[in-house]
């Protein structure tokens, strides 16, 4: 691998921890459109660059979860019952997710990606955020039921499932933003290794990967993402306690939008290519 793209792994794993220990994101939303572009320039068709991308993102994803999960703790902010409770249904739903991935088109998926970060971003503005008064939801069921979506979105789309479980758990569960944020990091843990087990054994065997691969993770990758990645985690946790709660919302609103417009090719189709 040249030199410049081994910088460009190493930069992006920092910034996607420094936002993912401060939002409460695996970070695979930054992670996955750059792996993406390497693995294509280094001539890796279409289809193998994406998958690729996904499960390589979700290791760095484990290991950045639990360097943020840990200072989100040390806070108080992690809500450990309903993370136990989720991150083992979601981490069971990921692993289908991430099987019936490896068997869709690449353009469906970055297309319904796109889609499934616009819709939480809308729905955060429209829906606002509940009063913290009206107390958090305590009911294992109902994590349970939450956690069937959760998981099979990180699965399928190779991404922790923060883009989802931060909203769920503000919106619907009526969690306080930084707990929400601690918690969906805990949950991030398990829910990874589902993804995680998927995208190896679903790998297995196909021919033209990137050479340390297992599976469909690459293992070079994982460590030029993830060192920074668990690094910076702990400072964006710690920046994350520091700032008051709605400019994390907006800045969490914007990232989404922001994002579902890059994956569905709305940018490039308007000529901005970031």
């Amino acid at each position: 691998m040249d030199s410049v793209y081994i910088l460009i792994l190493m930069v992006t794993g920092a910034f996607a921890g420094f936002t993912g220990g401060m939002l409460g994101l695996g970070g695979a939303f930054i992670m996955t459109p750059v792996q993406y572009v390497v693995y294509t320039k280094l001539g890796l068709p279409d289809h193998l660059a994406l998958m690729a991308s996904f499960g390589t993102s979700l290791l760095v994803v484990l290991s950045t979860a639990i360097s943020g999960a840990l200072r989100h703790h040390r806070a108080g902010a992690v809500v450990w019952k309903a993370a136990i409770v989720i991150g083992i249904v979601s981490s069971l739903a990921a692993f289908g997710g991430s099987t019936l991935s490896a068997h869709l088109p690449g353009h469906v998926l970055r297309i319904a990606f796109g889609i499934v970060l616009l819709l939480a971003g809308l729905r955060m503005v429209t829906a606002g955020t509940p009063h913290e008064a009206k107390g958090t939801v305590d009911n294992p069921w109902l994590w349970g039921l939450w956690a069937v979506p959760i998981g099979l979105v990180s699965g399928v789309f190779g991404v922790g499932g923060g883009v989802v479980m931060v909203p769920v758990f503000v919106l619907a569960l009526r969690f306080p933003v930084h707990r929400a944020v601690g918690t969906s990091l805990a949950v991030m843990i398990l829910a990874s290794l589902g993804g995680i087990t998927g995208y190896i054994v679903n790998g297995l065997g196909v021919p033209g990967r990137l050479s340390f691969s297992v599976g469909y993770v690459n293992f070079t990758s994982w460590m030029l993402l993830a060192v920074p990645a668990a690094a910076m985690a702990q400072v964006g946790a710690a920046a994350a306690h520091k700032l008051p709660r709605k400019p994390l919302l907006y800045l969490f609103i914007v990232i989404l939008v922001f994002m579902s417009l890059r994956m569905m090719g709305v940018l490039g189709w308007l000529g901005w290519h970031v």
